[in-house]
């Protein structure tokens, strides 16, 4: 069954290659969306695919490429929309 979930990860997550970490990750995994910076500090991510996809990707938020420190992950789930076609990186 496929799903969108929101992703917004805290800590030191920005300037440490998160955002093409997500990417390469989601791609392999087929999942559409993309992911960002925030002003705060925090990265966001926008994803939908099939449910254990997005449960890997998630997964992967929790600890982040090696130079990462995941403070926190706060998901919202919600009904996939289709409007997404691959994975980029955006503002």
């Amino acid at each position: 069954m496929d799903a969108r979930a929101r992703i917004t990860v805290s800590g030191l997550v920005q300037g440490v290659f998160f955002r093409r970490e997500i990417t390469d990750l989601a791609r392999r995994l087929g999942v559409a969306g993309w992911v960002r910076n925030l002003p705060d500090g925090r990265v966001e991510a926008l994803a939908e695919g099939q449910k254990s996809k997005l449960e890997e990707l998630i997964r992967f938020c929790y600890v982040g490429p090696s130079g990462a420190r995941v403070r926190n992950v706060e998901v919202e789930w919600s009904v996939c929309t289709g409007e997404f076609h691959g994975f980029k990186i955006t503002r």
